[in-house]
């Protein structure tokens, strides 16, 4: 912990008003340690500096309590999540990182919302009219019984404003009218990026591509979901074929050591978009390109295909959705590759050969254990915060305190470049 760089954290303390804060270096190894043990929650955290004595040593005997955790946590949450970066590089100057195949994958994490607070485009369109004609009945029924007017608002109201029940229902009717323009606007970005996905394999294929229908005709359709705690979440459908309100979580991860070399979580269901952002990081993270990639058949287009080709990677990437079992079955290929295969063909040939299938099984081996260990061990299945840039400052950072661990494991010791506490 003291290699890390802090300046972010201590360049926010600027003001010198009121009691001095705790240590930020000690903050800091408290929630690193505390996600190391599965412990994230604030209350949880103060009592262990009470009661563990590891959390003791590290805290020097300070207790600092839960509000004061959380709020470190909050006001530093995207400087956290940019520890991840200086781990990966304290793994690859500790000789963890080899970089000859890396394996991605991505794991769905559930957001700090519930499912029942989603609200679907064309509910919304029914509800919106429903508390319409219910907002002109309010009318309707207050001029009905002018008369009664004192009786009915009370002396001490004057009149004007708009009763309670009124308030009410045209405060709900303006949140569904924000949250519909927040759809159509969404559907617009989407189908805007589904037209430039499209030109992209059309360039790739040497061809060109005009959408029939332009980006700003596109509409919601009538099951596209609002999520009116957590916005930025999606309903997204789980390993285990469950649907929730969450996260797609994504990693990239060295096959030889599990050290995670890129991390990165957003809010697409579907995987095939991440596969540049994810090779982009891991060049931004270590300055340099693997040799070899395996990604499952959810990333998958003649654009990622393209994209490692460019790079001088070699990709494992299978068009279809293979189980595990089924590679102990397939035969390896004979006789001469066809004149006519085409890149789907190649890339299916190419992984029922000895080398193929030995290099694509190690994501069974890398990235999937991985993901086990950061759910089953640390206890990670869903963020505390809200928002998606804080719930990927927060991935970032289980995926730096998992590299920390095989660091630690490893053996390797480095020397501290800061003062300890």
């Amino acid at each position: 912990m003291d290699q890390f760089d802090l300046t972010a954290i201590y360049d926010d303390y600027s003001q010198r008003r009121g009691a001095p804060p705790y240590e930020p270096s000690m903050m800091v190894k408290l929630i690193v340690y505390g996600y190391s043990e599965g412990i994230r929650s604030s209350r949880k955290l103060e009592r262990a500096c009470y009661e563990d004595i590891g959390f003791r040593v590290l805290s020097a005997n300070q207790q600092p309590d839960h509000w004061t955790i959380s709020n470190f946590r909050r006001r530093h949450a995207e400087a956290l999540g940019e520890l991840f970066v200086q781990t990966v590089q304290l793994a690859s100057e500790a000789g963890l990182v080899k970089l000859r195949h890396v394996a991605t994958d991505g794991t769905r994490i559930k957001a700090n919302a519930s499912r029942s607070k989603a609200m679907s485009y064309a509910y919304m369109k029914r509800e919106e009219e429903r508390l319409r004609q219910e907002i002109e009945e309010y009318f309707r029924e207050a001029d009905r019984i002018d008369n009664e007017e004192d009786e009915k608002y009370g002396e001490d109201h004057n009149g004007y404003s708009l009763p309670e029940g009124l308030r009410t229902q045209e405060e709900r009717r303006e949140k569904i009218a924000e949250a519909m323009k927040r759809l159509e606007e969404r559907a617009r970005a989407k189908r805007e990026a589904e037209i430039a996905e499209k030109k992209a394999e059309a360039k790739a294929k040497g061809r060109s591509y005009r959408p029939r229908k332009k980006a700003g005709d596109a509409k919601p359709k009538g099951k596209d979901q609002y999520n009116f705690t957590d916005p930025e979440s999606r309903i997204m459908r789980s390993s285990d074929k469950a649907f929730i309100q969450g996260y797609n979580a994504q990693a990239t991860v060295d096959a030889e050591t599990q050290v995670v070399v890129a991390a990165e979580l957003t809010n697409r269901g579907y995987d095939a978009p991440h596969a540049r952002m994810m090779l982009d990081q891991v060049e931004e993270n270590l300055a340099r390109r693997p040799k070899e990639s395996s990604m499952d058949a959810g990333y998958y287009s003649e654009v990622t295909l393209e994209l490692h080709r460019e790079r001088g990677i070699e990709p494992f990437i299978p068009p279809d959705k293979i189980r595990h079992n089924e590679w102990r079955k397939q035969k390896p290929p004979r006789g001469r590759i066809p004149k006519s295969a085409t890149a789907m063909d190649l890339m299916r040939r190419k992984l029922r050969t000895k080398r193929g299938r030995e290099c694509y099984k190690l994501r069974q081996t890398s990235v999937e254990p991985v993901f086990g260990q950061i759910k089953a061990n640390m206890g990670f299945r869903q963020v505390n915060l809200r928002g998606q840039q804080k719930a990927r400052s927060m991935w970032r950072l289980v995926c730096a305190v998992h590299n920390l661990m095989k660091i630690y494991r490893s053996g390797v010791r480095l020397e501290p470049i800061g003062a300890p506490i």
